[in-house]
């Protein structure tokens, strides 16, 4: 979907059209999503509010409504069944549809899909194709916003040659950096180095770069995607300042928490955690065995992380659980919204 939240806000808020929209609560927070108007002042997602407003005075704060966004995700998978119930959602606003089985061109069927979204919701969406979930990811960006791409088989070869190595999976900011420093900048210079060369220089993540700058992927669309934590978190309008201030807090995070976990009972869960951002934004967390979640226990973790303070105060706290996993119990046509 096409900056899904802010899209939502603008379609119910017709006087906002034309402004720069930034959804993501106070301005002690960070941006959850942008539209298209906002992100020409380079704001983005994850961005704290405060320099995001920085960068574009004029910026419109709206506060999260995810009880609307859900609804509407909801209506938009509905969509998506009527095509296809190999779907993998990836959030909200993202899923995986598998619709290799289906006679018409895959392309055909993502216009049609684009087209139902946008006569039942008003909201735009745009498409990858391609022959795998790596590919199709890619895609799904080339013609944003109310668009869609593909790639065909023939074509893959020469679509990642040019294709920055920031495109693939696990390369951030740091690892990007070290590939630049060995002279690689594109999928093409990636494929110059032999797997071992990789290997040798990012471990195990050498024969998936190696792979991924081929436009290799063998994962299959899995539509019952195994969901690893369950959290929530909160952004303080002023930072806490002391372990006490941060225990009341906790509590109704932990309340939350506890509605949460109702929908998952049918999981085992294998710890809980608590996270802290710090004044400094630097972040730490303290997890513990756990199988059962106790106040006290997410008590006892939130004293912990507080210890590595420093001093400084703490302007975020994050409680939640991960899951034990379950058990595990050819080519393919993607397509990617």
């Amino acid at each position: 979907m096409d900056c899904f939240y802010a899209a939502i806000e603008m379609r119910e808020r017709p006087e906002l059209a034309g402004r720069p929209i930034a959804v993501g609560g106070s301005s002690r927070g960070v941006l959850t999503t942008c539209n298209y108007l906002a992100r020409e002042y380079g704001c983005r997602s994850a961005m704290p509010a405060f320099k995001a407003m920085r960068l574009c005075p004029n910026l419109v704060m709206l506060p999260v409504r995810f009880d609307l966004y859900r609804a509407e995700s909801a209506r938009i998978r509905e969509i998506f069944a009527q095509f296809t119930d190999k779907v993998e959602p990836l959030s909200l606003d993202e899923a995986y549809l598998d619709v290799s089985h289906l006679k018409s061109h895959s392309a055909s069927i993502a216009a049609e899909i684009r087209d139902r979204i946008r006569e039942t919701t008003k909201l735009t969406a745009s498409a990858g194709i391609a022959p795998n979930k790596f590919l199709a990811k890619v895609a799904s960006d080339w013609r944003k916003p109310d668009g869609q791409f593909e790639v065909t088989e023939d074509g893959i070869a020469e679509f990642v040659e040019a294709l920055p190595i920031e495109k693939i999976w696990g390369v951030g900011k740091r690892t990007a950096e070290r590939i630049h420093r060995l002279g690689i900048k594109t999928c093409g210079d990636l494929q110059q180095w032999s797997e071992l060369d990789l290997h040798r220089h990012f471990g195990k993540f050498g024969s998936e770069l190696y792979r991924l700058s081929r436009g290799q992927d063998d994962r299959a669309v899995n539509p019952h995607r195994e969901r690893k934590s369950v959290s929530n978190e909160r952004t303080f309008r002023e930072n806490l300042e002391s372990v006490d201030e941060g225990l009341e807090r906790l509590d109704s995070l932990v309340e939350e928490l506890f509605q949460d976990l109702e929908k998952h009972r049918d999981r085992v869960i294998r710890e809980g955690f608590v996270k802290l951002k710090f004044e400094d934004f630097k972040v730490t967390s303290a997890q513990h065995p756990m199988t059962k979640p106790e106040v006290g226990e997410f008590k006892r973790l939130l004293v912990e992380a507080w210890d590595r303070c420093d001093g400084r105060s703490v302007r975020l706290i994050g409680a939640g659980v991960r899951f034990v996993p379950e058990d595990d119990a050819g080519e393919i046509q993607m397509e990617m919204f």
